[in-house]
């Protein structure tokens, strides 16, 4: 832990260490630091700071107080959300924590505290899924309690937020039924649904963020209406970078150009003659390849920045040789 951290917990601990104080007190006093450090944190280390804190708070909370003992839960859970790390033991704790939270919750405490624990149980559900350990219909589930709440009347931003993760829930199942279809028109709705409620004044990085991963949706779609399906992509792509920018947010422009690269890639120059070839469209998504690429080594993403170098030569490959239009999945299919 970095004397940062460590200087703010010890801090914490002795303005919680009042003999005056009752325990629920203390208890909150201690949550309530641990939330501050959780805004922006300036490294890992105190995201961990806060988990000590969060822990430590539930060990002096009295069992009475199961609405205090739920919101502590509830926090820590976010905290261990944000722990970066190669297995899953931190999203297994955050799940265990939301379950144990989530009842006393619904008894105790308000609708928003509710809705805000299960919005953050179907992110830990879907993150959990990828790895076998939970069921991507579960967390869907929970997006949709969530939404009885956060309706897009009262909660615009936290509608559009559920509107995304339910359609990004929908595609992460696999397509291996007659369903699938069906599963990608919920997804492509969802992400529109969600652009109804946020604009590119009011909400930019919810906005950016519906966006692109609508372009991503139009694209990647088992559709017979790949070229018509494209060019709403490339429309939405350009409604994302009228926020993403590389100078403001440069990862997300890197992974929004390149989304769009890969557009260019399969779409033809006259979309009434695609006989006619692309190779201006390729020669525009090699030029935002390339600019990607950049972005992503300066930034250490070795591995984006590897995978784009390998669409540059594919592309220089096809330029060469003069090839025909062709389908590819293309290098990046990131949502954000």
């Amino acid at each position: 832990m970095a004397i940062g951290a460590e200087e703010q917990v010890r801090t914490a601990l002795a303005a919680a260490d009042v003999e005056t104080a009752r325990p629920e007190e203390r208890a909150e006093m201690l949550m309530e630091i641990a939330v501050g450090l959780q805004i922006k944190p300036k490294s890992v280390d105190e995201i961990r700071a806060a988990i000590d804190l969060y822990n430590r708070a539930l060990a002096i909370c009295p069992s009475s107080h199961a609405l205090l003992e739920a919101r502590i839960r509830a926090r820590r859970a976010t905290a261990l959300q944000a722990i970066p790390e190669e297995g899953s033991a931190s999203l297994e704790l955050a799940r265990d924590g939301l379950e144990a939270a989530i009842p006393n919750l619904r008894e105790h405490g308000s609708a928003e505290e509710l809705a805000e624990a299960e919005m953050n149980l179907g992110l830990v559900l879907q993150g959990l899924s990828s790895a076998g350990k939970a069921r991507i219909v579960d967390a869907i589930s929970a997006y949709q309690r969530a939404l009885r709440t956060f309706d897009r009347a009262a909660f615009p931003t936290e509608y559009a937020i559920l509107q995304n993760n339910l359609a990004t829930a929908f595609l992460s199942i696999p397509f291996t039924d007659e369903r699938s279809k069906m599963r990608e028109a919920l997804a492509v709705q969802a992400f529109e649904e969600g652009l109804k409620v946020v604009n590119v004044i009011d909400h930019p990085s919810e906005y950016a963020m519906l966006q692109n991963n609508l372009g991503n949706a139009l694209q990647y779609a088992s559709s017979s209406h790949s070229v018509e399906n494209n060019l709403r992509a490339i429309e939405a792509y350009d409604e994302a970078l009228k926020v993403r920018s590389r100078k403001s947010a440069p990862l997300e422009y890197a992974n929004t150009i390149s989304n769009k690269a890969n557009c260019l890639w399969n779409l033809p120059d006259d979309v009434e003659d695609p006989a006619s070839g692309n190779r201006l469209n390729l020669a525009v998504a090699r030029k935002l390849y390339a600019e990607a690429r950049e972005i992503f080594a300066s930034a250490g993403e070795a591995g984006k920045a590897r995978i784009v170098a390998e669409a540059l030569d594919q592309i220089d490959r096809e330029t060469l040789s003069v090839a025909p239009l062709r389908e590819t999945n293309g290098p990046m299919h990131e949502a954000e």
